[in-house]
């Protein structure tokens, strides 16, 4: 039993002197190919920043040709892009030099193969920003316009290629992927000079169109703001059951700021000379009758009194009455002139 011990335990301390004289021997082969690639590895280094400073000074001066063509934007994702394209490729011939079995086909093959699925895991993001490249390409707007979009209204702050950036005129930011902006309907405010307002504006049943609208169209053409060509018009736009409708339309400048504060002051003075000119602006007015159901002659047309208070014996209906009293008044009015004559729309 003794001697087979000790061979057997021999055995074992030979295997362990095999097993470690095989490390030190893959240890050493693993240095000795380091050494020798280390020239490999230096002119790989080398190549990287090269390409890193060249794809810097490319990004710098796509950026610099898009400012001076008055397309910041385009300029400086244009610069990212290309920037970080001349990198990869960089990285891609290092690799080549630091193991000469990895050839180029193998990296772009490599590099397809992690592109769908890149693509598939990042695609509303790659949406968007392709999306945003063609933005910046087709230019349906521009940083400072102003426009409409998913709702919502302001001035553009900047387009990323994820996102295009509205500040609200209240205030507030907006961030509206660039992809909902390419899909959807887009309204550009500031895409032209002029913009042009209106306004509906109600006079009496009896007034006349043609004094009404040439007051408002002399009015509105003096009005800060207010642009003389096209100059401002007002149409006979619809007869209402309260009255006559005047559609009053004007040109502005087409920044919100001029359209706003232009409006409230056409509203202002339009209204003023109106008023001053006697010509009525009524409002609608409304008679209310309560029936009770309680008389003989309820549901019978032709007899029934509608509300109205019981007339006296030999004396006619309260509204054929009122109706008598109303056309008395207006021949007043009309023997008078219309200085006297109280408007619809007016206070008692």
């Amino acid at each position: 039993m003794e001697p087979d011990d000790s061979g057997a335990t021999d055995g074992g301390l030979e295997e362990i002197d095999a097993d470690t004289g095989n490390f030190f021997e893959k240890l050493d082969s693993w240095v000795d190919g380091f050494f020798s690639l280390l020239p490999n590895i230096g002119i790989a280094l080398v190549l990287l920043l090269v390409f890193w400073f060249a794809a810097g000074a490319i990004g710098r001066l796509l950026c610099r040709m898009g400012h001076r063509r008055d397309r910041p934007s385009l300029g400086e994702v244009g610069g990212a892009l290309v920037r970080w394209a001349i990198i990869i490729v960089g990285v891609m011939l290092a690799i080549t030099i630091v193991a000469p079995s990895v050839t180029p086909g193998d990296l772009f093959a490599g590099l397809g193969i992690s592109s769908v699925a890149i693509g598939f895991a990042f695609k509303d993001i790659l949406q968007n920003m392709l999306a945003g490249i063609l933005i910046l390409l087709r230019q349906p707007f521009e940083v400072g316009d102003q426009i409409v979009s998913g709702g919502y209204e302001g001035t553009v702050e900047r387009i990323e290629t994820r996102a295009t950036m509205i500040k609200t005129y209240d205030g507030r930011r907006v961030v509206i992927p660039n992809a909902d902006i390419y899909t959807d309907a887009v309204i550009v405010n500031t895409a032209f000079d002029k913009r042009r307002s209106q306004y509906g504006v109600q006079i009496g049943c009896s007034d006349d169109f043609d004094t009404a609208c040439k007051i408002m169209e002399e009015t509105c053409a003096g009005v800060e703001g207010v642009l003389d060509d096209p100059a401002p018009e007002a149409l006979p736009w619809s007869m209402d059951a309260d009255g006559n409708t005047v559609r009053l339309r004007w040109w502005t400048k087409s920044v919100r700021t001029e359209v706003s504060h232009t409006y409230a002051r056409v509203i202002k003075e339009v209204y003023n000379a109106l008023d001053k000119a006697g010509v009525d602006m009524p409002y609608p007015t409304r008679v209310l009758l309560f029936h009770d159901q309680t008389e003989e002659t309820d549901g019978i047309r032709g007899k029934q009194r509608e509300g109205w208070p019981r007339a006296p014996e030999g004396e006619p209906p309260a509204a054929a009455r009122i109706e008598s009293a109303l056309r008395r008044s207006r021949a007043e009015d009309d023997g008078q002139g219309r200085d006297g004559r109280q408007g619809e729309g007016s206070a008692g």
